[in-house]
């Protein structure tokens, strides 16, 4: 059967909630999974569940309901995007010590503490105030992207660098009005718990993250510029509905572009800004180095 337009749907969710024994949990959950025939990233810990999966309109909405009658998460909310394919390739459903890897010295729990959680429409007039810091709760290649207007950019290229990152950069802003962000909501969950532990005051989040915003019918994505990254195979989708703002740079030759691509050197394989005039000159390759030992490989 040849799969027709807008035929499957990406699931993102997740949860917080204590689940006992998160290994007998991933193993019952992915034989679930592989019967239904949807595929993504599950991981389970005892803190709770995030996942992302693809699959067809009947498969997914199958998925929801199994979810929904389970007593943890009857309550679990969905962000559901129209895809016209499975925006993966394959299914992992892995027991995890952290549903997101802070590692931190002593841990904190979102499901008892966490920041304030603002609905889009109260994002959005905050995103507006000159006496807001707004911090990204995301890597610095998913800011370089986009973000929204006046978000500072975390140098880190791992969640687990946050903790250092924010006392060395953030501590000046303890008494001023903090509000966060993330791709879906789960990062910030711990990230706001975190900076309210570190002594922060006053402490945000966006309700269910960058794509909620996206999908909001009053403010359409305002104020987000560029375009949102997401770890599937779209790599990155458009949020503002009213305004179509480049931010990111092509890592070649700095002009400007909102693509990913992979480096063409597979044991490199970076992911890269480019442009497809530098994709097509340099072969999809970041780097002169990657592009000759990938030659060197095949001629050996």
């Amino acid at each position: 059967m040849v799969a027709t337009e807008n035929q499957y749907r990406i699931l993102l969710y997740y949860k917080y909630v204590p689940i006992e024994n998160p290994v007998a949990f991933a193993d019952e959950h992915r034989a679930f999974c592989q019967e239904l025939g949807v595929k993504g990233r599950i991981l389970v810990s005892h803190e709770g569940v995030n996942g992302t999966i693809s699959g067809t309109v009947e498969q997914t909405q199958k998925y929801m309901d199994y979810m929904h009658q389970h007593p943890l998460f009857h309550d679990m909310t969905f962000k559901v995007d129209e895809y016209h394919k499975h925006a993966f390739k394959k299914l992992f459903v892995r027991p995890k010590k952290e549903l997101v890897t802070w590692r931190l010295e002593e841990d904190v729990n979102p499901s008892e503490t966490t920041g304030k959680r603002l609905s889009p429409k109260e994002f959005y007039e905050l995103l507006q105030r000159d006496d807001v810091i707004v911090v990204d709760g995301r890597n610095d290649y998913e800011y370089d992207i986009g973000h929204f207007r006046n978000a500072i950019r975390p140098d880190v290229k791992t969640t687990r660098e946050f903790p250092e990152w924010i006392r060395k950069n953030l501590s000046q802003y303890k008494d001023k009005k903090i509000i966060t962000y993330c791709t879906g909501g789960i990062r910030c969950e711990k990230l706001t718990a975190f900076m309210l532990k570190e002594g922060f005051k006053d402490v945000a989040q966006l309700d269910g993250g960058i794509v909620t915003y996206a999908k909001d019918p009053e403010v359409k994505g305002k104020l987000f510029y560029g375009k949102c990254y997401v770890f599937d195979e779209r790599i990155s989708v458009p949020i503002n509905q009213e305004e179509d703002v480049v931010v990111g740079k092509c890592y070649h030759c700095g002009k400007p572009e909102d693509r990913y691509i992979n480096c063409e050197y597979d044991m490199c394989h970076k992911q890269h800004i480019c442009c497809p005039e530098c994709e097509e000159k340099y072969q999809g390759y970041c780097s002169k180095e990657c592009e000759e030992k990938d030659l060197v490989k095949y001629e050996g």
